[in-house]
């Protein structure tokens, strides 16, 4: 070809597309959207514990009660943060939000940061991106941006959302404030897009990337309760990154300049990361992983076989989850139970179905926490089997004589038996706690209990499986919609009057608030039965359609 010739060669299109920032523009692609959803999900999460809080305790005494239950108790402390302020609108909504929505960013930063870091990596997407001009570094570099969008629309939605909440009379609290909540709820997606960055190139693999940074979380988190236990020790909230977000202290002291330490951790560990993606070669890892390792052949009998094995890591993640939710709701359950006799909350518990005062009522509204935990177990199972598809895996069992149907009903019974383990060990490990506390609630009754969460999980996998079959691409985003538009109509039920012909429209309103009620069995074997027909229909669907990749 001659050098004028304005002809582009195919080499040509791709250094010129790699030129462009096309790993940037991927990136903000898949991040853009989580940060969206997870906006959405932090921001009614902010919403819905002020508006509780104004609708619950209305009264000087009301309030003057729960300070006086929670506003010195060490357990609560420990595991939600101290409780300052607990008379006001924004101490509560630190209080019962904060916590959670810290460990929350950090589990989407670390999941997030490692899928387009380390997965893209594996998956062999990275190897056609740098026979262009894209170096290793580079790209890493245009993914961190793409995150930090990311990252960015996670606090743009959540604080948008706060600030229209603060705006309500009764709520009253200012834009600026509320911005700096928002910021202060982040931070910890910030901090861990950053470890997860790190750790991906410190790892041989996506899932040892993602084990690194969990491991790093679960230390911090553990420094943290051990600070704010009140056992003298409290300093080692300056040695935990999640401390350092604490004593941010929105809506009650705020002290904005611990957003130093918080933005220097940040930059050490992407300048750390940037430094050992240029050394490194791809698919390589900066920490030795062994040439040869034992046989492990244990459960690699057939396709159900190997699900187990590729599932088990993610069981027991949910597992300890749930076991470690269980036993917190169960060691403050006494307390909280208190707090709620005589006082208006009762109105809005019975809303929830939670009929009763002391330790039975506040479960019965806590094992709604549990239900919502273990569907976004049911959630996952249905992204896991839709990966298999998406990523190319389920091809390579395709074309060996495994059929279809017998690949998707391996999955289904092996979800079937992670729900119902999760949600069997969240009622023991809830007693457990409970019991530590001297509240009156036997074994018997939470196990029941724990089951009981089962069903509406079952039929959201139902749904999933259906999902799948009519619309696989989209299988994860139906799922989660289903799960969202459920939390958000028993919130707005919990805090207002809502037309019962909507709120049947939530899994979460089906179901019984046991242990403060009996289980409704009939309903729960409706939502099982949906749960079937769904996974039929689904199922008969995949079998006949086309497998389609991401």
């Amino acid at each position: 070809m001659a050098p004028w010739s304005t002809e582009a060669t195919p080499g040509s299109l791709l250094r010129v597309e790699h030129s462009s920032g096309v790993v940037l523009t991927q990136a903000a692609r898949k991040a853009l959207p989580l940060g969206v959803l997870w906006g959405c999900i932090f921001g009614v999460f902010i919403s819905s514990s002020a508006i509780s809080y104004v609708s619950i305790y209305k009264t000087l005494a009301e309030r003057t009660h729960l300070v006086t239950a929670f506003g010195s108790d060490n357990a609560t402390s420990a595991l939600f943060g101290p409780g300052s302020l607990l008379g006001t609108v924004g101490g509560f909504t630190v209080f019962k939000s904060f916590m959670a929505l810290i460990i929350l960013g950090a589990i989407w930063g670390l999941l997030t940061a490692t899928r387009l870091l380390r997965g893209e990596e594996d998956a062999g997407r990275w190897e056609l991106m740098l026979t262009g001009q894209t170096t290793s570094r580079g790209a890493t570099a245009q993914a961190l941006g793409g995150l930090a969008c990311g990252v960015g629309v996670l606090w743009a939605v959540t604080a948008a959302l706060t600030v229209a909440t603060g705006r309500y009379p009764e709520v009253n609290i200012a834009p600026v404030p509320a911005c700096y909540f928002a910021l202060a709820a982040v931070a910890s997606a910030a901090m861990f897009v950053a470890v997860g960055a790190l750790t991906s190139q410190l790892a041989a693999t996506r899932r040892q990337a993602a084990a690194y940074a969990g491991w790093f979380l679960g230390v911090c988190y553990a420094l943290r309760m051990i600070a704010d236990a009140g056992v003298g020790l409290h300093w080692l909230v300056w040695v935990s990154p999640l401390g350092w977000i604490e004593e941010l202290r929105p809506l009650t002291n705020p002290q904005p300049l611990t957003l130093l330490p918080i933005i220097g951790f940040i930059a050490v560990l992407i300048v750390s990361a940037l430094h050992l993606a240029g050394r490194r070669d791809l698919g390589a890892a900066t920490l030795s992983d062994r040439d040869q390792r034992p046989s492990a052949l244990r459960l690699l009998f057939g396709q159900v076989g190997l699900s187990i094995r590729l599932l088990g890591p993610t069981f027991i993640g949910w597992v300890c989850a749930l076991a470690i939710t269980g036993t917190a709701l169960g060691l403050i359950a006494k307390s909280a139970g208190a707090s709620i006799s005589g006082s208006s909350a009762r109105t809005v518990f019975s809303r929830l179905g939670a009929t009763g005062i002391h330790a039975r009522a506040f479960l019965g509204v806590s094992f709604l926490i549990v239900a919502v935990l273990v569907a976004f177990a049911a959630a996952g199972l249905i992204g896991a089997a839709r990966s298999e598809e998406a990523e190319g895996r389920l091809d390579h069992l395709l074309v060996r004589p495994i059929a279809r149907l017998s690949w998707l009903a391996g999955r289904v019974v092996i979800a079937v038996a992670v729900l119902v383990s999760a949600a069997v060990m969240a009622g023991a490990a809830t007693w457990f706690g409970a019991a530590s506390q001297g509240a009156a609630v036997s074994f018997a009754t939470l196990i029941e209990a724990g089951v009981n969460v089962v069903p509406p999980a079952l039929c959201l996998f139902g749904v999933g499986v259906l999902a799948i079959g009519i619309w696989p691409k989209a299988a994860s985003w139906v799922v989660y919609a289903v799960l969202g538009w459920s939390l958000l109509i028993e919130i707005a039920g919990a805090a207002t009057n809502t037309s019962h012909w909507l709120a049947d429209t939530s899994l979460s309103h089906q179901l019984a608030a046991a242990p403060a009620v009996n289980p409704n069995w009939t309903a729960g074997a409706a939502m099982i039965g949906i749960g079937f027909v769904c996974t039929a229909i689904g199922a008969a669907t995949f079998r006949m359609r086309d497998i389609r990749g991401a």
